[in-house]
């Protein structure tokens, strides 16, 4: 029997709880560390769990790849009354072939939400500060992006027009191989939620 993505997640769960609880140590992390400067200035202890984590969601990761166990979740998002359910990668696990489609194929749904419920509203590209953009720059973003998410608060909507890696399009880094512009709609000025 071959483990399904939520049996996953809640096995990398409980490993991190029993790694931070101290009952998963890695007795390597100083020859991991190459630098004895850093290595008395770090609380080896704590490193050692990182460690033992990291080391347990790869082979996690591992067994993905092994046996095409998906990493993508579905989330629901509810603003203005009204809720859409869309495809997402679970934050500690990896795309398999066919994840990014998933992604894909939800994209068209993901705007439609977000179209329906910024009406009236003004929209800010979210860079090192925010700037007020016009609908043909958003609709610029759009036809750039592979796919689409949607975040929600009480009184904005977030939205990110991804392209690229699945797993490393929220780091600057990847940048301009993978990324992702982050648009936030409100009636007003944004507040100073940092999304």
């Amino acid at each position: 029997m071959t483990y399904t993505t939520q049996q996953l997640i809640d096995i990398l769960d409980q490993e991190m709880r029993a790694t931070w609880r101290g009952e998963r140590i890695l007795l390597s992390s100083k020859d991991r560390i190459n630098n004895p400067v850093l290595s008395k200035a770090i609380d080896m202890q704590k490193v050692n769990k990182v460690f033992a984590y990291q080391d347990f969601r790869r082979q996690i990761h591992e067994y993905q790849q092994q046996h095409q166990v998906s990493g993508i979740i579905w989330r629901v998002c509810t603003f203005g009354g009204k809720s859409i359910r869309f495809p997402e990668l679970h934050n500690q696990l990896i795309a398999v072939p066919g994840d990014k489609e998933i992604l894909m194929s939800a994209k068209q749904s993901v705007l439609s939400f977000w179209q329906e419920m910024t009406q009236d509203m003004n929209y800010w590209l979210v860079i090192h500060r925010r700037r007020q953009i016009n609908p043909d720059s958003l609709e610029e973003f759009i036809q750039q992006a592979e796919w689409a998410e949607v975040d929600a608060a009480q009184t904005e909507l977030y939205l990110g027009l991804c392209w690229g890696n699945p797993q490393e399009y929220q780091y600057q880094w990847a940048k301009p191989k993978s990324g992702c512009h982050r648009i936030i709609a409100a009636i007003n000025e944004p507040s100073a939620i940092k999304i």
